[in-house]
């Protein structure tokens, strides 16, 4: 999350809150692709972590990358803790523990957003080869303990902080120690949403499985191929998972408005402060009787605050968000949104994804969800394994992009983004699984060489 919303109009009602939702609806021909990764900063010379200040810190790369591409600071007690692109809506901003985020501008096509990451890693790297600083494609990292991990100076991460070890067990690993990448993509209507939620729900453990890329925790295997997705499962339950009533009837943007008003918040922001209300109900703030703070209404500025502290497998706000991947090469960045393009922006290949699922029960899916952390492809449901249901999806994503037909200046069209996944089944081995090769082997049991053969 970039920035925090500042629409400061009143809402007085739950109806507001459903046709907030129902206003991202767009027709087909305004669809976008936006897509958002995060990566380590560590230094070079000794593999260490990059705190926040320091004449090499965090802050010191957002100063150059402001100063190289002039966009405008988002700033926080007088820190600088992002970027904004007021022309094309992209962003960077931070997460808790200074992994470092590019939130895409919505896009056409998938050779623009491939482009537009392949821009950013370059000026990235001009910026920070001279602080000494390098960056680390991983779901997890791999070698620093939590205390070790630096803590960047965000009111909202600091209620989070404190509020996290109350509810679950994993929520400060998931802050500041895991990395993922996500693609955000929209729906035409309520019944578009529907369709295209409960396919990704559905669809997302594969994802993590064909995704999986966090096989190390504090400096040696972790004994799970995506560990940043096994932390998900104790971090929070209240805000996170598989959304099973998003499966019933009657299932639509006042069904999810519900689930949403159902979450505990975080904070409310007013001006430059945060006000810690972790717990409290969203109710009571939409009704003015919020205890913390007494007559203050609702803004659809809260409202969007609200929505990006849940944290569903596929979160809905005024687009889809894919939430299952960890974070990998640059290959594999590009390779997120083509699957989920290839299979959501396509209604034949919508229906065929459904038809896929359409008869997995809420126990098999969340057993598969459970699983997939730690057998990736080797999982199974309903008597199918995740490596067969992972070809079959991205046979179907190909075709998929093959009938969108944008091609590139050299005639590519956008399957050729799929690479690394066609790799992935034709070699039956996730980019996990061959890390662990490599540990055991030539990596001599440890982590380190990870930071040359995994940096960007």
């Amino acid at each position: 999350m970039a920035r925090d919303q500042i629409d400061p109009n009143l809402i007085s009602s739950r109806a507001e809150l459903v046709e907030w939702l129902e206003a991202g609806s767009k027709p087909v021909e305004q669809f976008r692709i936006g897509t958002e990764h995060e990566k380590f900063p560590f230094r070079r010379a000794d593999l260490s972590p990059v705190p926040y200040e320091g004449p090499t810190g965090i802050r010191a790369l957002l100063e150059g990358m402001q100063a190289l591409l002039g966009w405008d600071p988002i700033v926080e007690d007088g820190r600088i803790i992002g970027l904004y692109d007021v022309t094309g809506g992209g962003a960077i901003s931070l997460e808790p523990g200074g992994q470092f985020e590019l939130s895409g501008a919505p896009l056409e096509t998938i050779h623009q957003t491939c482009s537009e990451l392949h821009a950013h890693l370059a000026q990235v790297r001009q910026v920070a080869e001279p602080l000494g600083l390098g960056f680390l494609g991983l779901g997890m990292s791999p070698k620093w303990t939590l205390a070790e991990t630096p803590v960047m100076p965000k009111g909202r991460y600091g209620i989070m902080t404190r509020y996290m070890p109350k509810v679950g067990t994993r929520g400060l690993d998931m802050m500041y120690r895991t990395s993922t990448v996500q693609v955000n993509l929209d729906f035409a209507s309520e019944a578009d949403m529907v369709r295209k939620l409960r396919v990704s729900l559905a669809l997302q453990p594969i994802a993590t499985a064909l995704f999986a890329n966090s096989p190390f925790t504090d400096g040696r295997p972790n004994g799970f191929l995506s560990a940043r997705s096994e932390i998900w499962r104790d971090t929070d339950n209240n805000r996170a998972g598989m959304l099973p009533f998003a499966f019933e009837d009657g299932m639509g943007f006042e069904a999810y408005v519900d689930y949403a008003l159902d979450v505990p918040m975080y904070f409310v922001k007013r001006g430059d402060r945060y006000h810690d209300v972790a717990g409290a109900s969203f109710r009571d703030l939409l009704e003015g009787r919020l205890p913390q703070l007494p007559g203050e209404r609702a803004t659809v500025a809260d409202w969007s605050n609200h929505l990006t502290t849940i944290f569903p497998e596929v979160r809905l706000k005024r687009y889809l968000e894919m939430r299952g991947a960890d974070s990998g090469p640059t290959g594999r960045i590009c390779a997120l949104p083509s699957y989920w393009v290839g299979l959501l922006y396509d209604d034949a290949n919508l229906d065929a994804a459904w038809e896929i699922v359409k008869g997995w029960s809420a126990e098999e899916r969340q057993r598969l969800r459970d699983d997939v952390p730690r057998l990736g492809l080797k999982a199974d449901i309903a008597g199918r394994s995740v490596l067969e249901i992972a070809r079959e999806t991205v046979a179907l994503a190909s075709d998929g992009l093959a009938r969108r037909n944008r091609a590139n200046l050299i005639g590519d069209d956008e399957r050729i983004h799929l690479a690394p996944l066609l790799r992935v089944v034709e070699e039956k081995r996730t980019l996990a699984d061959i890390l662990l090769g490599k540990y055991h082997g030539p990596w001599g049991e440890s982590v380190d060489p990870a930071f040359k053969e995994m940096a960007y």
